[in-house]
Parts: structure tokens; C-alpha cells; sequence
């Protein structure tokens, strides 16, 4: 259990924030969700997280704007970024990384397949 590690789960798609929230709540984490990529920047400039789940195609703002946002004003001490997105993870990774990211995983994914992503990234 990662007990007391807090993530922020960033998806405009209920169906996938409600999955993933239960998802990680029950494996020990301190979950917080947001619908857009407006009020993901909210919460990361206002709360404390240790891992950032982004989707890329949001309203108002996208994941890879958030994330630059997120590594640009917090740098290392910021917290660590995986970004979901449907198009293909081969081809975006090298933009995923260049907006700060640490990490991206394609949808659809196994909830498996992204909690080793988040425990690689979280160390």
C-alpha cells in the first residue's frame, strides 16, 4: 500500500475518474479528481499532490499544457506527471516528456499496466 501518497487524477470522462479514483483510494492512496485541465491547475497550484494523472484532450486546458504549466513553476519539487491519452503513446511520448511529463500510458489500459507506471514513477 502507498499509504499517504497523493495523486491527482485529471480526465474529463466521469466513467474513467470514478474508475480510477476508487482504483487507487483502495490501494492506499489520497485521491483528489478534476473534469478539466482549468481546475487540475487549480488544485496543483493550491494542494500539495505526488503524481499528476493527466488526460491529454480536455476542456479548457490540455494535459500537456498542464503539465508544463505543473514543471515549469514547481520544477523538481513538483509533483511527478503520467499522461493518458487515446492517440498513439508511441508517437506522443516524446511530446508527453518534453511538457514535463515523467511518463504517458495509451487508453485503453489495464489498471495494472498503470499502477506499475505510477510506482515506477513514484520510486
Amino acid at each position: 500500500m502507498e499509504s499517504g501518497k497523493r495523486i491527482l487524477i485529471a480526465d474529463d470522462d466521469p466513467d474513467i475518474i470514478d474508475l480510477l479514483e476508487a482504483y487507487f483510494k483502495r490501494a492506499g492512496y489520497i485521491v483528489t479528481a478534476k473534469v478539466n485541465g482549468k481546475e487540475a491547475l487549480q488544485a496543483a497550484e493550491t494542494e500539495k499532490f505526488d503524481l499528476v494523472l493527466l488526460d491529454v484532450m480536455m476542456p479548457y486546458i490540455d494535459g500537456y499544457h498542464v503539465a508544463s504549466e505543473i514543471s515549469s513553476r514547481f520544477g523538481s519539487e513538483g509533483p511527478k506527471i503520467i499522461i493518458m491519452t487515446s492517440r498513439d503513446v508511441a508517437a506522443e511520448k516524446g511530446i508527453a516528456m518534453l511538457s514535463g511529463a515523467n511518463d504517458a500510458v495509451q487508453k485503453p489500459f489495464s489498471l495494472e499496466e498503470l499502477e506499475a507506471k505510477v510506482r515506477a514513477v513514484l520510486g
